[in-house]
């Protein structure tokens, strides 16, 4: 079958479901869902894949919002991964409804492909990752055993090949003093805030001595009762994040030993966590990436090649330690626009994201074909990875 002439369907395909595509992701925009709470975004994923041929599994892994829908048989067994949580009070302001949309509808437009030359696409529906790392723990818990490949692509300001993304863990902290009158008795006291403090300012200091591509970051989440109250308690939460998970190690204990200090100093007890949940590092699979890239020109767009910036972390890494992987970007904004911000989520929303939304579902189902209809495609991706270690 002429590759070329597949291509030509499958981009037909998701023409012809441009408008349902729209507004699946319109829906799950205007219905923002926090991790692993995403019912509506999952059960509207899964009914499309349901009406479209798919068959489908709700809540694998042991998580209700994750699922899977299958169509085709045997190898390859390509990946489509979408996700379809929120941020806190930001809602889609990273643009996830985007990454499902672009994910079911290049899977359907992939069933033709699939008919005439075999294999199976996947969709597989990962919650939780902005906050929680859903794929860590679809990781551990096998969802990704048997696939051969696995692509998403993500909306951002400028069209990439693949992100490069650090390694990043939690780290939860506590500070416990002692409550006194903060004017009457405040010897009495142990200041639980001023440790906080102390420790900000610690993680401040270090930062000047730290790797270029090294991010320390954080937020006190409890800082005391009253004004007139020696603050008795103090929470925070962090993220430590480095390009490599040696460095990382050796960042966490320095980090560790800024709230030590602040303890020490201060008199107040320190409590803390690490995160059981750590994203890895991004793998990059070039061979998959040059396929998309290839793809995504043909359809117009200008692409860069892979990062050498790392971009922020992504759960995504975690996927790529066990099957070749990449995670593109599809411009949605113009570059000033900033993720995470209102501006961003507009843009999610926009014309602008709808034809992001549009060329993403098109190119991930001319790279679907690609792997497919070429073997050898297939076994460059393969034995980049296999050499990856």
């Amino acid at each position: 079958m002429d590759r070329k002439k597949l291509k030509a369907t499958v981009t037909k395909e998701v023409e012809a479901r441009q408008e349902e595509l729209i507004k699946l992701s319109l829906r799950i925009h205007q219905n923002p869902e926090l991790g692993f709470q995403e019912a509506k975004a999952s059960r509207w994923l899964t009914s499309y894949l349901k009406r479209n041929g798919f068959k489908v599994e709700k809540g694998i892994c042991q998580l209700a919002t994750a699922f899977r829908g299958e169509y085709g048989t045997g190898k390859p067994r390509i990946a489509l991964l979408a996700e379809y949580d929120a941020l806190p009070k930001l809602g889609h302001a990273c643009g996830h409804n985007i990454i499902a949309a672009i994910a079911v509808g290049a899977a359907v437009a992939s069933r033709g492909a699939i008919d005439q030359l075999g294999g199976t696409v996947l969709v597989i529906g990962t919650p939780a990752e902005e906050l929680h790392g859903g794929k860590v723990i679809m990781v551990k818990r096998g969802a990704f055993d048997d696939v051969d490949a696995a692509m998403m692509v993500h909306p951002s300001v400028l069209d990439i090949a693949s992100i490069r993304a650090l390694a990043c863990i939690g780290l939860e902290v506590e500070f416990w003093g002692k409550a006194a009158h903060a004017a009457a008795h405040p010897e009495g006291g142990i200041n639980a805030l001023e440790a906080m403090l102390q420790a900000f300012n610690g993680i401040n200091s270090l930062r000047q001595h730290i790797r270029d591509r090294a991010r320390i970051h954080g937020i006190i989440t409890h800082g005391g009762e009253a004004a007139n109250i020696v603050p008795a308690y103090t929470a925070g939460s962090f993220l430590v994040r480095s390009e490599d998970e040696a460095y990382l190690d050796e960042l966490k204990e320095k980090v560790l030993n800024c709230f030590k200090a602040a303890s020490l100093a201060s008199g107040a007890r320190l409590e803390y966590k690490w995160s059981e949940v750590y994203y890895a590092p991004l793998r990059i699979n070039l061979a998959l990436a040059e396929l998309f890239t290839k793809n995504m020109e043909a359809l117009g767009r200008k692409v860069a090649p892979p990062m050498n910036q790392a971009f922020g972390s992504t759960d995504m890494g975690n996927v790529s330690v066990v099957v070749p992987s990449i995670h593109p970007m599809v411009a949605i904004a113009p570059v000033e626009v900033l993720a995470h911000s209102p501006e961003f989520c507009s843009a999610a929303a926009s014309e602008t994201g709808h034809r992001g939304l549009i060329d993403g579902a098109k190119a991930l189902a001319m790279t679907v074909v690609d792997l497919i209809a070429e073997p050898e495609a297939m076994n460059r991706v393969r034995e980049e990875f296999l050499a990856q270690g």
